[in-house]
């Protein structure tokens, strides 16, 4: 989506920088070989790394998809220090040779902590250029209004998710709207409870 124009518009031509651990350094490598076959024309150079200090230079935008994944036995705070690790490291390349006004996106769970840990290790991005997407969850919310209402997903507007990944999370449908053949209706209307 990003050397096919659709994030940045289709005039604007993109350098991808790649990071990945040493252990998947061929698969990115693969990756790599993907996006130069594929001929993509916005696409104007690539840099798959296992290094995080050349990941990071120059660049202008970062979207941070990666981070220590939960596993059978693992308790919160075990994934939270592997994540900090992850973040501190990443955040400091960032800080150091990324570009003055940065643009930061968090995607890997739990976001808003990620983003908070990296806005800790990269004081001088200013914090308005640091953001986090809790896609999944959005999509979770979603889902459940559109089979509760019997709509289709895409007729469903406005959902936020407060707080952060998990069971801290708090999905907020007071603004929520939905599509009906009688035209746009608030879900609190149609639905008379949080069950």
């Amino acid at each position: 989506m990003i050397a096919r124009g659709v994030m940045l518009g289709p005039d604007q031509p993109v350098i991808l920088h790649m990071l990945d651990i040493p252990p998947a350094a061929e698969s990115l490598n693969g990756v790599k070989m993907e996006l130069v076959d594929a001929a993509f024309p916005l696409l104007k150079g690539v840099v798959a790394t296992t290094d995080v200090v050349e990941a990071c230079t120059g660049v202008n935008i970062a979207v941070m998809v990666g981070g220590f994944p939960r596993k059978e036995g693992m308790e919160r705070k075990d994934v939270m220090s592997k994540n900090v690790s992850i973040y501190k490291s990443q955040a400091s390349a960032l800080e150091k040779h990324a570009a003055a006004n940065c643009k930061v996106l968090v995607v890997a769970n739990p976001a808003n902590t990620n983003a908070l840990i990296l806005k800790e290790f990269a004081p001088s991005i200013p914090e308005k250029n640091i953001s986090c997407l809790t896609r999944l969850d959005h999509n979770r919310a979603l889902g459940q209004i559109s089979e509760r209402l019997n709509v289709q997903v895409s007729d469903v507007k406005n959902v936020i998710i407060w707080g952060n990944h998990s069971s801290t999370q708090y999905p907020d449908v007071n603004h929520a709207t939905v599509n009906t053949p009688a035209g746009e209706k608030p879900v609190r209307e149609l639905v008379s409870d949080d069950a």
